[in-house]
């Protein structure tokens, strides 16, 4: 983990930028800035490892980092980061490689739909994206990227006026061709994820679930 964050530091230096610059055009409690960090597992489809490299079905960490705006109560976008890493099945040849994705998506709020209470917020979100596949040690050469889709459902709760804990499942799809030849599949990845995580989200402007 303090490896992963040591080596993303120009990524962390962007999404701080970020921040800022939005920050600066907030001018009202209506419109809402959240910087969200989570961390959980992933889970690759089988379909999408080659032949005697099968991954783990469930694999740690997921790390996701965001950064969400508001335009009013129910309507938003978001750009984000994350980054999963996979590693082999027991079966299979051993391998680990890093996932990376970064997608800007569209934020809806279902509160006004479906109501709990005053402290929590259902948000959906989808939109596309590019993931980098990145294998490590004796298959470093079987990169690979691919757009990809992603659509999730997050359920928050607030702990106070500015911050919230929530929990998020999301699927990313990739579009990507089959490995040609198969030995570039050797320790790889060219399929689906399913990620659950679980984070803070820190609101800028005014209040913590954007409604």
């Amino acid at each position: 983990m303090i490896s992963f964050l040591s080596r993303n530091k120009r990524l962390s230096s962007l999404f701080i930028f970020l921040f800022c610059v939005i920050s600066g055009f907030t001018q009202n409690d209506t419109s809402t800035i959240k910087a969200q960090i989570a961390l959980g597992v992933n889970s690759p489809s089988s379909d999408g490892f080659v032949s005697g490299f099968e991954g783990q079905s469930l694999n740690f960490p997921t790390v996701n980092l965001g950064v969400q705006y508001m335009f009013n109560p129910n309507l938003g976008t978001k750009l984000d980061y994350g980054f999963s890493r996979m590693i082999n099945d027991s079966n299979a040849q051993e391998f680990k490689l890093n996932y990376s994705r970064i997608n800007l998506q569209g934020v809806y709020n279902l509160s006004n739909i479906i109501f709990i209470s005053n402290r929590t917020g259902i948000f959906v979100h989808a939109g596309p994206g590019f993931s980098m596949v990145k294998p490590l040690h004796n298959y470093g050469e079987n990169k690979t990227s691919y757009l990809n889709a992603m659509a999730g459902l997050e359920f928050h709760y607030g702990l106070s006026d500015t911050m919230s804990l929530y929990f998020d499942a999301s699927y990313i799809h990739g579009f990507a061709k089959e490995f040609n030849p198969v030995a570039d599949g050797y320790g790889s990845f060219n399929g689906n994820v399913l990620t659950f995580t679980v984070g803070l989200s820190l609101s800028l402007s005014g209040c913590y679930y954007c409604n």
